[in-house]
């Protein structure tokens, strides 16, 4: 239409999109950049440490995170009923204790292995895990876990955020943004994920930070190889000039900041590169387990096929948490837990590649003096059902939600202690029952902080992560 043929209506009829969209635009701007911020406080823009609600009993947690589910009838949680129905449908009375239960196809199946008492406790270990077993005397052991979702992906949500869908927080970003972190050279929230990248169910939403601001989500880093990209520079330059050229971007940063007030993914992203020059020395030194004593890479299986590679995440995570990292993660290589079939093979495979790497970091953080400070968790998102899935020469063992194991040691947890229990077949929890927000307020409450009062405010709610269920903390285990 040219300028010719505007008439004075046609002239208001158009602009009108115009006004209209100067107008929304306007308002936006003012809810984005505008004084008032979205949030009643202060978003943090750094990890420094923050104080807890109370004084903790731990500072920092590793978590060993068995996703695929590990067999709580075949590792910690022995039944002896299962021989007396093996090969015969389960009883009804046993099939009765959650919605979140598969159905009951297959028939009951025995264990493959047995059973024997360890430490001064006396608690019941398989023979799968002979290095655990002697540590047991330091490690509570939660027969009656349960969950709500019977399928991998819900349920590692569940287990990481509280929720079964995603946008959540997981729980180390909950942690390090109620606690920051000590190091700020490090990451407070670190991840020693699969060397290869073969992910579990769910992937890096397994550390994202969902609304909480980006700078509380964890950092992925290799355990072979290079482990983490462009940590070194390109080329070598006199310290004056690197100091100059941080100084000025510093400047820069701060003038962009000005313009843009109370936008955590930009303040995010700017404390990430900080870090990330800062880490170019602390980093390099933090992950370089050569600098251990060959009886110390020995005993955790360091050099030997099986072990190696989980063995040395687990010295770095010890040497991490020295160093003042707040959260660390531990993934296996990829579902080895998920045995569906042949059990008899896949179940021996994923304990040979954990068991003693983890033992060995329970028993080196407490000759160091560390156990006291550091909560070590370990389990998967449920465990597996006491039926066998498919013909007995190739069976596994399917989902099982209702009632599984999981272990703390640490940081404040009561050693050699055994709490809860599952039905006589291990199929549900039956007695003392914590569910996924029992567990996550307890690891709160490890680490000084009151599950109700660390949240965020988000469209008008206190969110948490333990969000509105009812939830207690499992007094119990605590030492």
């Amino acid at each position: 239409m040219g300028l010719s043929t505007i008439n004075r209506r046609t002239f208001f009829d158009r602009v009108s999109d115009g006004l209209y969209g100067i107008g929304l635009s306007t308002l936006l701007m003012q809810d984005l950049y505008g004084e008032k911020p979205h949030h009643n406080t202060p978003l943090p823009t750094n990890i420094r440490p923050r104080k807890p609600h109370f004084a903790p009993k731990a500072k920092a947690v590793i978590q060993f995170c068995m996703q695929g589910g590990p067999s709580q009838v075949d590792l910690f949680d022995p039944k002896p009923a299962l021989e007396k129905y093996h090969g015969k449908d389960a009883p009804e009375e046993f099939t009765k204790v959650a919605p979140a239960g598969r159905s009951m196809k297959g028939k009951v199946m025995r264990s493959h292995w047995k059973f024997s008492q360890y430490g001064q406790s006396g608690a019941w270990v398989s023979d799968l895990l002979p290095h655990t077993a002697k540590e047991i005397d330091q490690i509570a052991i939660i027969r009656s876990m349960y969950s709500v979702h019977e399928n991998h992906e819900p349920a590692c949500y569940k287990w990481q955020t509280g929720e079964t869908f995603p946008g959540h927080p997981t729980m180390g970003a909950w942690i390090t943004y109620g606690l920051g972190s000590v190091n700020q050279n490090l990451p407070a929230y670190v991840v020693l994920a699969d060397p290869d990248n073969r992910f579990a169910v769910n992937g890096v939403e397994n550390w994202m930070s969902g609304y909480l601001p980006p700078l509380f989500q964890g950092t992925s880093i290799k355990s072979e190889g290079t482990p983490m990209l462009h940590l070194k520079p390109d080329y070598a330059e006199p310290a004056g000039v690197t100091a100059a050229k941080r100084n000025l971007i510093n400047a820069l940063d701060q003038m962009h900041k000005v313009k843009r007030p109370n936008q955590p993914v930009l303040d995010s992203r700017i404390a990430n590169y900080q870090m990330a020059a800062r880490m170019q020395v602390e980093a390099t030194e933090a992950l370089n387990i050569s600098e251990e004593t060959e009886a110390t890479r020995m005993m955790y299986g360091v050099g030997e096929k099986v072990t190696d590679n989980f063995g040395k995440r687990c010295i770095m995570a010890r040497r991490l948490v020295e160093r003042g990292v707040r959260f660390v993660q531990i993934y296996p290589q990829g579902q080895k837990w998920d045995n569906h079939s042949e059990i008899i093979k896949t179940l021996p495979a994923a304990c040979k590649e954990s068991d003693k790497p983890c033992a060995a970091l329970l028993r080196d953080l407490r000759q160091r003096g560390l156990l006291d400070d550091v909560l070590v968790l370990w389990g998967g998102e449920f465990g597996r059902l006491p039926m066998a899935q498919g013909d007995y020469a190739k069976a596994g063992r399917d989902h099982g939600p209702s009632g599984f194991t999981n272990w703390m040691a640490g940081g404040g947890v009561k050693g050699g202690v055994v709490h809860g229990e599952t039905d006589d077949i291990g199929f549900g929890a039956v007695k003392d029952r914590v569910s996924i927000q029992d567990w996550h307020a307890t690891i709160l409450h490890l680490l000084g902080m009151n599950h109700e009062k660390l949240y965020f405010d988000r469209n008008g709610l206190h969110e948490r992560l333990t969000h509105t269920y009812p939830t207690r903390v499992v007094g119990e285990i605590l030492a």
